[in-house]
């Protein structure tokens, strides 16, 4: 059985009356969490479903139903809410989803409309207008009973891979940083990131659920947060205050936007003890300023495919400018050119592809080692795809390839690592001025997720050429020599911290 709902019926059992889940209208106690995941499973099995997707704002419900899909046995797919219809037709395409469950039916009706997906019945299944879509989203490959969960990647191309996840897998992690984080049934965690992110459903449900701590699960607009890349920052650290939130887990962006609050004149969180930064590199400059307002910020690594967290600082394992040690049950080992490869609870191959051959290590293509004592550092990522600060996969390749395709644009070379927003330097056609450059990339714009659209260019002084050294005889910008060129120019354009 799942550890984590072994802890939900002891404690449902030992102290039945501890708040497990606080949510914006609704809270739970551990036995009325224990109660709703039951009923909800019961209700899902009436219905034999195999295949479960959730398009829904944080909050109880969500939890419940990940919950309910693990005790009845169905494998849950979270759709990311920042994916563009698209993506979300090729997720439903590669998974052959038969159940929907969502708090915006309406809205998610007419989505599948749009990408032609046939939904042949909507059920009430709980309270706050929860309801079931029953599809017929195609024929897709079986996926193996084992897997309890397909987490989608933000998508480097405009494919996004889907990871399958056993039960077992993430609950290892899950106990792992409870163990090394110090989480304990006083914490209350607010979740500030979608529960559609692996990190926050690991770290900011099961985690906490482990060791029967609170969950504040509030709608995301409550936490200020608003699409995948804006950030109502007052109403950030409000929420913080109002939840008494002693733990959280944050992307860079929204430790910097924390941190300026701060600086600001805003008042701390007072019952902060522990923030997990992860996601994207975190500058040593924003550490720095962290530390001398006292917030026990703690940065760490990890992926998908090894189920979230790989290593992260704690408190009494803490150094600077790394991203901590390894999670007890992880073991990593290095290639010749540095690469880190992890060994231990794995994911079981992407959705739709061959089983992995090696289940017990996985190349991550990034670039680290570990000092003497055992803490890991990273040095880069072997190939072009760049995080953004909000914490988004990108690969400068399919982005620049939209912004090619458009008449007005001839060359184009993208930016935007740990950076709120992508950037790009543009070599327009002849003929074409700013405002028919400015058409093309909002066109361009509309076929792309926000987290991968160019918010600010530049024109190029010339044409990326192999005389100026800034393109390749196959056709390829040359991104180091462009940057060393319009590095200055392209920093000046995003607004000063």
């Amino acid at each position: 059985m799942s550890r984590v709902l072994e802890a939900i019926a002891r404690y449902a059992q030992i102290r039945p009356e501890q708040k497990a889940v606080q949510g914006a209208r609704q809270s739970l106690d551990y036995a009325g969490l224990h109660q709703a995941v039951i009923s909800l499973s019961e209700k899902l099995q009436q219905h034999n479903i195999r295949t479960l997707g959730i398009m829904m704002d944080n909050g109880p419900a969500w939890i419940v139903a990940d919950l309910a899909a693990v005790h009845a046995g169905i494998t849950f797919i979270p759709v990311p809410h920042f994916f563009s219809p698209q993506q979300v037709a090729h997720l439903l395409g590669q998974s052959g989803m038969q159940g929907l469950l969502t708090d915006r039916p309406e809205a998610v009706q007419e989505l599948m409309a749009a990408i032609e997906v046939p939904v042949r019945q909507q059920l009430a299944v709980q309270a706050d207008d929860i309801s079931l879509l029953l599809l017929n989203a195609g024929q897709a490959p079986s996926i193996p009973a084992a897997i309890a969960k397909v987490t989608f990647t933000s998508g480097s191309t405009g494919e996004p891979k889907g990871a399958c996840l056993s039960q077992p897998v993430m609950e290892s992690v899950a106990a792992s940083l409870a163990g090394v984080t110090r989480a304990c049934e006083d914490d209350v965690h607010l979740s500030v990131l979608p529960y559609a992110t692996l990190l926050e459903n690991i770290g900011g449900v099961y985690a906490p659920l482990l060791v029967g701590a609170c969950v504040c699960a509030r709608p995301l607009a409550d936490v200020g947060l608003k699409g995948a890349a804006a950030l109502d920052v007052e109403q950030f650290v409000r929420a913080l205050h109002e939840a008494g939130a002693s733990t959280c887990v944050l992307i860079p962006q929204m430790l910097h936007a924390l941190v300026a609050a701060l600086e600001a004149g805003m008042p701390r969180p007072e019952r902060l003890r522990y923030i997990a930064v992860g996601g994207a590199p975190v500058s040593k400059h924003l550490l720095v300023r962290a530390e001398a307002l006292d917030l026990p910020v703690y940065e760490g690594y990890g992926l998908s495919e090894a189920a979230s967290v790989v290593a992260v600082n704690a408190p009494g394992a803490y150094r600077p400018g790394s991203v901590g040690k390894v999670l007890p049950h992880v073991e990593l080992s290095f290639a010749e050119d540095g690469e880190i490869i992890v060994r231990g609870r794995l994911f079981s191959g992407y959705l739709g592809e061959a089983e992995l051959k090696e289940k017990d290590r996985w190349a991550t293509g990034d670039i680290g080692h570990l000092d003497d004592d055992g803490f890991l550092y990273l040095s880069g990522r072997k190939k072009h795809i760049f995080i953004t600060a909000f914490g988004r996969n990108v690969s400068p390749e399919w982005v620049e390839g939209e912004l090619t395709s458009e008449a007005c644009i001839a060359q184009a070379c993208v930016f935007g690592e740990a950076r709120p927003f992508n950037v790009a330097v543009i070599t327009p056609r002849p003929g074409c001025g700013h405002e028919a450059v400015q058409h093309a990339v909002d066109a361009a714009n509309g076929r792309l997720p926000d987290y991968a659209r160019v918010r600010k260019w530049m024109l190029a002084d010339e044409p990326f050429s192999l005389a100026n050294g800034m393109w390749t005889g196959t056709s390829r910008p040359r991104r180091e020599q462009i940057w060393k060129v319009y590095g200055e120019r392209l920093e000046s354009l995003y607004p000063e911290e």
